[in-house]
């Protein structure tokens, strides 16, 4: 198991979409929930208020005790040795992620499922190691979503071609073509001066999902931190998600 229990707004008129949004490294669902709902765009309006057909869906991370501080616990979809080098003994990250993966791909069916089969209609986000963790279930998906966003991201596993990354994981029902990522419309923002996921970070998932086809869209604010850039950031989400995923006027 890799989640633990699951947030949700529910949307408060007729359910189109879902959005599946994964909180970061030691955060919890439910503080990242309440932490999303005080996002606010130009005109202080958040993003519920501004899809209301959207179910939010946030699940929580599994308790794990990370190698580098034994018999410590904490909120993480999967272990790292040094968050300033995820090259650094980056085999720690396969077991966690592969299972957080697959518990992933089961909610986004479910999410499917209550939308009368339409995987168009759901969209994965994630900041920080979620969004880590939501480019690699996108990867392994074998059909494309309605888009993925990734804000103050990593790339797990770079600078290998889309088939190798996916070997390592080594997940069941998993494509060997790239349509499923060429068919999922990404958005990728990141701050400049985020201390702990450097900037680099950030162009290094926007230059590997390019590179496997994904249709990237690429924010880069000069201030925000390791979170979000508030208002512009919100402002750039949800234009993105009325243009290229709601499709509202």
């Amino acid at each position: 198991m890799a989640i633990l229990y699951i947030c949700t707004i529910p949307p408060t008129v007729a359910h189109t979409h879902t959005v599946i949004f994964l909180h970061g490294r030691g955060d919890t669902a439910k503080n990242f929930m309440h932490s999303f709902q005080q996002w606010r765009d130009s005109e202080s309006r958040s993003l519920v208020e501004l899809f209301p057909s959207v179910r939010w869906v946030f699940p929580q991370s599994e308790l794990r005790s990370p190698a580098r501080f034994p018999g410590a616990r904490m909120s993480q979809w999967f272990d790292t040795w040094d968050i300033a080098n995820l090259q650094e003994k980056e085999e720690l990250q396969i077991e966690g992620l592969k299972q957080s993966v697959a518990s992933i791909r089961l909610l986004v069916d479910k999410e499917v499922a209550s939308l009368s089969g339409q995987q168009e209609k759901v969209v994965l986000a994630g900041l920080s190691q979620g969004g880590a963790t939501a480019v690699h279930t996108v990867l392994n998906l074998a059909r494309g979503l309605g888009g993925l966003m990734v804000f103050s991201g990593r790339m797990p596993f770079p600078n290998r071609t889309l088939a190798e990354t996916r070997s390592v994981l080594g997940l069941a029902d998993v494509p060997e073509d790239d349509s499923a990522v060429r068919t999922s419309p990404v958005l990728v923002q990141h701050c400049a001066d985020d201390p702990l996921s450097r900037i680099q970070n950030g162009r290094e998932v926007r230059d590997s999902l390019s590179s496997f086809g994904a249709q990237v869209e690429w924010r880069e604010y000069p201030t925000g931190g390791h979170w979000f850039h508030s208002p512009d950031g919100i402002q750039d989400a949800a234009t993105w998600l009325r243009a290229r995923v709601l499709q509202e006027n």
